[in-house]
């Protein structure tokens, strides 16, 4: 006999979700895993050690041409990332 109230799996795992306070972190690491998306395969070939604190990016970068490249695109790409979020994550974007 199957129960009155029931459940879509995808409506618990948003439930849960929720009353975890999982949601930032869940959208930080959707911010960092879409960094190759946005940038490409070649850029992300020269990025590492990306993670995001406290509304900041930090980016290391392997290559100074690249490094310069990216600061003067530093504000397309922050917006970029904050739309592809569907938030405001990411305040400033720090590269190394």
């Amino acid at each position: 006999m199957r129960k009155s109230n029931t459940q879509s799996l995808g409506d618990v795992l948003r439930e849960y979700i929720r009353e975890m306070h999982m949601e930032k972190k869940l959208k930080e690491v959707d911010v960092v895993q879409s960094w190759k998306t946005l940038l490409g395969k070649t850029i992300a070939g020269y990025t590492r050690n990306i993670y995001l604190s406290k509304g900041i990016l930090y980016v290391e970068i392997s290559s100074s041409v690249v490094k310069n490249e990216l600061i003067m695109m530093r504000e397309e790409i922050r917006s970029r990332l904050n739309e592809l979020a569907g938030d405001e994550m990411i305040e400033k974007i720090v590269f190394k």
